[in-house]
């Protein structure tokens, strides 16, 4: 039998090894900055010490009924008041209390400081996906969810990344610091990635701020964490980080495509190209609530296929589209797309699935549209 000694070091050298500790994996993430790791430190910290509180408390608790009991012919003490007892515990507990706070302080205080940051992004939380606009850069986009459909309904594998993957991840520099400025446009929504500790509610109407520094190009992935609605699961986070060179040439392509993109705007579209362009946009932005061939989920979701909105007047057609249709589940899309994919999603409904109408609305007649409400 070995020494009781060496089994004694053997368990604490598991207990407080951090790589150890990352084993279990009912754990929290150690995670890859640097404050995901103060705050994993922070909770094993914690956790150890109520822990050896909860094992000195049970332990004279189980040791007092058995060394005390009564069938060994032991007496209780005849005392009611004691000083030095009344003083151990009020000072004990004190000092925990201050172990435990100086630490968590320090760590709250570098937490929310987001001061001096190097990358600006706002993210904005709709139902169901995020916005993502670079501050400065003339650079925003969407990110929805690219998990394809077929896995969904069970109709192909599942894989690694099952409802964690998206069409356009956030993108970040490696040693940077990034502050994030959280929003949502319609119900509350929750930015949460654990692998950087980062988790902050998007409120309609407020701003909330959290930052980061990654040090390490990868993948990270997350998601929505606040219940917002029937999709509520199908909102994942994926945040890209690239070194500082890859980044540049990153966010030069993204303004290059902004730029084009404003160039489309006053581009002669056929009826072919906007049926094809909206073709793409439905199915990224709409399916979700009207079905891949329009069908709808009545009542909740209307069919487009044969709907008077889309054989009606085009102007009433591009008013729902744009300004959504209050007291129902439908967004407005007036913000959430460009001036082309509007026009080419309008003209994709009204002439999909036998909605045969010839009916065709240009980015140019959009943008007149927004410039006439001012917008």
């Amino acid at each position: 039998m070995r020494h009781p000694t060496l089994w004694m070091g053997m368990v604490a050298g598991l207990m407080f090894t951090e790589a150890a500790r990352a084993e279990w994996t009912v754990n929290m993430s150690p995670g890859v900055t640097t404050v995901s790791h103060t705050v994993f430190n922070l909770h094993m910290t914690i956790f150890w010490i109520c822990a050896l509180i909860g094992l000195l408390v049970f332990g004279a608790m189980f040791w007092s009924m058995l060394m005390h009991r009564k069938s060994s012919g032991q007496k209780a003490a005849q005392f009611h008041e004691s000083t030095a007892v009344e003083i151990l515990w009020t000072l004990i507990p004190f000092v925990i209390l201050i172990v435990i706070a100086v630490p968590a302080t320090k760590a709250l205080i570098d937490i929310y400081d987001t001061s001096d940051s190097d990358v600006d992004i706002q993210i904005t939380g709709y139902q169901w996906k995020w916005h993502y606009k670079y501050l400065g850069q003339d650079v925003e986009f969407f990110s929805n969810l690219a998990t394809p459909s077929a896995q969904i309904k069970n109709l192909a594998p599942k894989d690694e990344h099952y409802l964690l993957e998206v069409d356009n991840p956030v993108v970040v520099p490696a040693g940077a610091k990034v502050r994030f400025l959280i929003t949502a446009a319609d119900v509350i929504h929750s930015w949460w990635v654990p692998a950087l500790a980062v988790k902050k509610d998007a409120i309609p109407g407020f701003v909330n701020e959290a930052w980061t520094r990654i040090e390490q190009p990868g993948l990270y992935r997350g998601q929505c964490a606040e219940l917002c609605g029937k999709d509520h699961g199908f909102m994942p986070v994926v945040v890209e980080v690239k070194s500082a060179e890859d980044y540049a040439a990153w966010l030069a392509e993204r303004k290059e495509e902004t730029a084009k993109l404003k160039e489309l705007t006053s581009k002669d579209w056929t009826l072919e190209e906007l049926v094809e362009r909206g073709d793409k946009v439905y199915h990224t932005y709409c399916t979700a609530c009207h079905q891949s061939e329009g069908q709808g989920m009545p009542p909740l979701f209307p069919a487009l296929k044969g709907s008077p909105i889309i054989s009606g007047s085009l102007d009433a057609h591009f008013d729902v589209v744009f300004h959504g249709k209050p007291g129902t589940a439908m967004a407005a899309f007036g913000k959430q797309l460009s001036e082309v994919d509007i026009a080419a999603v309008i003209t994709y409904e009204r002439n999909a699935w036998g909605n045969k109408s010839g009916d065709m609305l240009t980015p140019k007649e959009v943008l007149e549209r927004k410039q006439a409400a001012g917008q």
